[in-house]
């Protein structure tokens, strides 16, 4: 697992979120720890090295 650090889409605080880099493609929602709005994750890994990241709003 790899700490990665982003900007809440809602908040724009700092926060931190655990990646799993053994997994090559990811999509998934998790609430902001700060705000509690709803943020939408695509992870992109390969050979355990971080390729993509993006948090979007939901439904945006």
């Amino acid at each position: 697992m790899d700490e990665h650090f982003f900007q809440c889409p809602y908040c724009w605080e700092e926060i931190s979120i655990l990646l799993d880099t053994s997994i090559t493609h990811q999509t998934y929602v998790e609430d902001c720890e700060v705000c509690c709005n709803p943020i939408e994750f695509t992870v992109v890994c390969e050979d355990r090295e971080l390729l993509q990241f993006d948090a979007q709003p939901l439904g945006q």
